[in-house]
Parts: C-alpha cells; sequence; structure tokens
C-alpha cells in the first residue's frame, strides 16, 4: 500500500521503520527543525533523521493548510500520524482510501492529548496501552479499531514506558495496514466521551515537589516526569534533581514536609504531607545524575536539614 507518514519525536521512529519495511511509504511529514539545548543549536526531528536513513522523501511545512492539493497528488492509500504535533484539517483527512489512522499512546478515551504517558503514572494508573484511532477532526475523538493493554509497572517512567509503547505501536499499526491490505473491514469501536479524560501538556513549573502532598504523589510525579522535566528541589541554595524515589513504607513520618528524616547508603529519608519517600538518584546543577551513595561523596545533607 502507499503510505503517507506523519510523525515527530523519537516516539514515532518505530512505526515509521516498520511501515517502510513492508509498504510504499510515499512521503514523511514532520515539523520543521528547531533550536534546542542550552547552546540553541538547530536539531532536526527524530523523524526527519529516521526518514533520511530509509531515503525517504521528507516534508517539513509549518501546517498542513496549503498542503492538500500536493498531498492529493501523492494518492496514499492511508495516512499514518503518530505524535505528529500538527493539526490535520479536515480536507487532509479526506484524502486518503481508508483515511488517517493515528497511534495514540493511552487506553482512549482516557487521556486524550498531548501527554497520556506522563499523565497515566502520575495519576496512578494501573493499565495503559495503545490505541489504532481512525482520525477525525476533533481531539483523539475518533473510533478505535485497535487496543493493546499492559500493566503500568511499580517501577515505570515515562521514559522506560515511553519505549514499551513506541515498539507496541509499531506492531499494532502494521498489523492493522496487513489487514487492511487483504481487504478486511476492520470493527471499529466509537468513545463514550463521557468517560474522557484529558492529558494536558507537561510544563517546566510542574516540576517543583511540593512536600506537603503525600508520598506516593511525589514519588508517582518523579516517575512521571522521567526523563523531563525532572522534579526537582532544594537544599539551601542549591537546587536538587531527583531522577528516582522510593515510598519508604517501613519509615514512620516524625518530622515536617520536607525534613530530612535519616539517610543509609540508598537514599534520603524525607517527610512528606503524609509518608516518607527514600531518595536514590539525585543530580545537583553542573553534575550528572548519581545514585545517593555516589552522591554524598561530593555533596553534604544533614538530618533535620529542610528540602524545598
Amino acid at each position: 500500500m502507499k503510505i503517507l507518514f506523519a510523525g515527530t519525536p523519537l516516539f514515532s521512529v518505530p512505526a515509521l521503520q516498520s511501515i517502510a519495511r513492508q509498504h510504499d511509504v510515499v512521503g514523511v511529514f514532520t515539523q520543521p527543525d528547531r533550536r534546542s539545548g542550552r547552546g540553541k543549536k538547530v536539531a532536526e526531528p527524530a523523524v526527519k533523521t529516521a526518514a533520511k536513513s530509509l531515503q525517504l522523501e521528507i516534508h517539513q511545512p509549518p501546517s498542513l493548510r496549503d498542503q492538500t492539493e500536493f498531498i492529493s497528488e501523492l494518492a496514499p492509500d492511508v495516512m499514518v500520524v503518530v505524535a505528529y504535533g500538527v493539526i490535520l484539517p479536515q480536507t487532509i483527512l479526506d484524502i486518503p482510501k481508508h483515511g488517517c489512522l493515528n497511534i495514540h499512546a493511552s487506553l482512549l478515551p482516557r487521556w486524550r492529548g498531548a501527554a497520556p504517558i506522563h499523565r497515566a503514572i502520575e495519576a496512578g494508573d494501573k493499565q495503559t496501552g495503545i490505541c489504532i484511532m481512525q482520525m477525525e477532526a476533533g481531539l483523539d475523538t475518533g473510533p478505535v479499531m485497535d487496543t493493546y493493554e499492559i500493566d503500568i509497572l511499580s517501577q515505570d517512567t515515562s521514559s522506560s514506558l515511553h519505549d514499551k509503547l513506541s515498539n507496541i505501536g509499531a506492531d499494532r499499526i502494521s498489523a492493522v495496514l496487513a489487514r487492511l491490505e487483504n481487504g478486511e473491514t476492520l470493527k471499529v469501536s466509537e468513545q463514550n466521551n463521557d468517560n474522557a479524560s484529558y492529558a494536558n501538556k507537561i510544563s517546566k513549573s510542574e516540576a517543583q515537589i511540593d512536600w506537603s502532598q503525600p508520598a506516593d504523589v511525589i514519588e508517582r510525579r518523579v516517575r512521571a516526569f522521567n526523563a523531563w522535566p525532572i522534579m526537582q528541589t532544594h537544599h539551601h541554595q542549591t537546587r536538587l534533581r531527583v531522577w528516582e524515589a522510593k515510598l519508604a513504607t517501613d519509615s514512620p513520618n516524625k518530622g515536617s514536609p520536607g525534613e530530612v528524616l535519616s539517610m543509609d547508603e540508598h537514599g534520603l529519608y524525607v517527610a512528606c504531607g503524609s509518608g516518607v519517600v527514600q531518595l536514590r538518584t539525585l543530580q545537583r546543577d553542573g553534575s550528572k545524575p548519581m545514585p545517593y551513595k555516589a552522591f554524598r561523596n561530593g555533596y553534604q545533607i544533614s538530618v533535620k536539614d529542610i528540602l524545598g
């Protein structure tokens, strides 16, 4: 089949690679190169890098509003969209023979929107998954034609879950496209809008630890915001990023929120609004993330110190 692909970040790459092995990819749309990082160097999207290695035709318009005629000329059977980050107008949605299919990293209608992986961990969801959805004008509102569910493990971070779901998404879209190519009519399920929730985009302002929150909330947020933007706190005037934390269920909370209760070779035990968390991997400015045993060799924190 002739496939038009649209995607931008690393999450989209396994799907592109899988589709390119099995179908004729007539073009790849991705967002324009942008400046990023401390040096503000121009960086190309991960999908562009992958598409170049696959020798595919790449297009980077800032929007698709003026691309209708061009995409019509490409005459794709299907357009596959994975974390593209650009709105598809109805004129584009109507072009492909089998429509536009989206790989979404949640169990729709839960966590429509920009950050479904982060929000699922933050909320304490026990399961998440991948949905292959027929796109329509609304935000992730289209009918679902394929669902694959996985458990969210207690040690999962957004980074680890991202990698799992990215690979699953590649497998599921390949299976759906194979069925379409074989002439099957795929059964779709309409979403129940009454059960919808929205995964708002993550902002840096959310990364400050509020020690008055319960320990389980803080621990989930540490996992949810790894590997970006990374939860952080302050010790005196020093910013500390927390890459790994663990609930300390056997440690009684006998301090004020943010108070260092004790420490061992594995981490700092810090009082929360209720409960205690153990901070296991830390990073201070100008240094790398380190397990606490290594971190304490170069930085001193004392019992009864207050973080935050």
